[in-house]
Parts: structure tokens; sequence; C-alpha cells
């Protein structure tokens, strides 16, 4: 993937070329200046990730931390819609580096959305796309000095979450587990944490996201069905 901008310029195009995909060294080499690194996954779609995601964020931003977010969910990227970034650019830097866009509180994020011409553009890419462009969005931005990088991966245990896995190991902090109460969610959300457990990303913790609710007037919380 190739970005084509500048910091005076128009939004980034994306564009595909045949060179090879940054290694783990030139990766490594940008993330050194990122204390900690947490991927949120789920088993399945609809359970709120991005919106866990979001919310981890804007915690740690309001709190002081230096906070990134990576929104490595090439087809479905949801990211800047939740932190009011829609429409937002990216431009490049002298050396040719992706500058991320800012949102609330300072939060740096980089997401596919920034790249596509219109909100209905569809991500039609296979495997080996996905892993070149989440490479470049690890090696290739200027993320700078972070406390924490948060990465909204997609559903499912495939290109993306391996992706991750493989670029960043042995730095990952951790994974955070993002489940809903219902009897499905809770089947698939065991495969997330084996394959947590398998790339060797410790798991950090699991969220049961809409799990409850509380009504303003009586005070009172209402369980959802199935919890």
């Amino acid at each position: 993937m190739s970005s084509q901008g500048s910091q005076g310029g128009g939004k980034i195009k994306v564009s595909v070329q045949k060179a090879g995909p940054l290694d783990t060294g030139e990766i490594a080499q940008t993330m050194k200046t990122i204390k900690t690194k947490f991927a949120i996954m789920s088993g399945k779609g609809g359970v709120g990730k991005s919106f866990v995601t979001a919310s981890l964020a804007l915690g740690f931003a309001m709190r002081g931390y230096r906070v990134g977010i990576l929104d490595a969910d090439v087809y479905g990227p949801t990211i800047p819609k939740l932190l009011g970034l829609v429409g937002a650019n990216l431009y490049l830097s002298e050396d040719e580096k992706i500058i991320p866009a800012e949102g609330p509180f300072g939060i740096k994020v980089v997401s596919m959305d920034f790249l596509l011409p219109t909100d209905d553009t569809a991500v039609i890419w296979r495997g080996p796309l996905v892993d070149r462009a989440i490479k470049d969005f690890l090696g290739n931005v200027h993320w700078g000095e972070l406390d924490a990088l948060f990465i909204d991966l997609p559903p499912g245990t495939g290109d993306a979450p391996l992706t991750i896995a493989q670029a960043l190991a042995n730095e990952m902090t951790g994974s955070i587990i993002v489940t809903a109460p219902s009897d499905v969610s809770k089947r698939i959300v065991q495969k997330a944490i084996d394959f947590s457990r398998k790339v060797k990303i410790p798991v950090t913790g699991v969220v049961e996201n809409m799990c409850c609710f509380y009504c303003l007037s009586p005070g009172r919380r209402t369980t959802s069905l199935g919890s």
C-alpha cells in the first residue's frame, strides 16, 4: 500500500504497489516509542468491540495519558465515526510517514476509513493486501511517544489478528476480549481467547458488553436477557 499527499495537500489516497510490506524490524523501530499495546478482539461481530476500544482510549486520554488507536478493521472501520472524525484527513510528513488524525483529548487515530473516497466505498481485498495495509499502519506512521496504543481488530481470528500477532511478536502488552450476554457470543469468545493464548498474547481481560442498563428515573438496574 502506498500513500500520496502532503501536510499541505489533500486527503491521502490508498493504492496497491508491488513493493513488499515492511519487515518486523522496521515495525519494531517505529513501535519502540509506544509503551503499551493492547489488541481489542472479539469472536463475533456486533458485540461493541469498537465502542469498547474508543471508550478505553477516551478513558486513558482523559486521565492525561498519550493515546493512539489503530483501526485495523480494514473492511468495516468505525472508530472515526465513534470519535467524531468522519471526513478527517491523513497527511504525509517530510520523511514520507503518515501523520495520524487527532481526535478528542489528543487521541491519535489511523483508519482505513480516512483513505476511502466515499462513506459507502467497499474494501475488496484478499488477505495479502490486508496484511500489507496493517503493516504500513504499524510501521509507516508517526505515532510518536505514546503511553498506550489500542488496536481495534475485526471479528474472528483471521488475517488481521494474525498479522498483528506476528508483526508485534513479544511486544504486545495484552489482549482485551469483548463479548455480549448471549450463548452464541459466550461460545465464540472462547475461540478468541484460545487464539490469543496460542499466539502468545496475554489475555488482559474479558469485557461483557451490553450486560445491563440503568433506568435513570427509578435508578433501577436491569440485566440483559441471557446474562
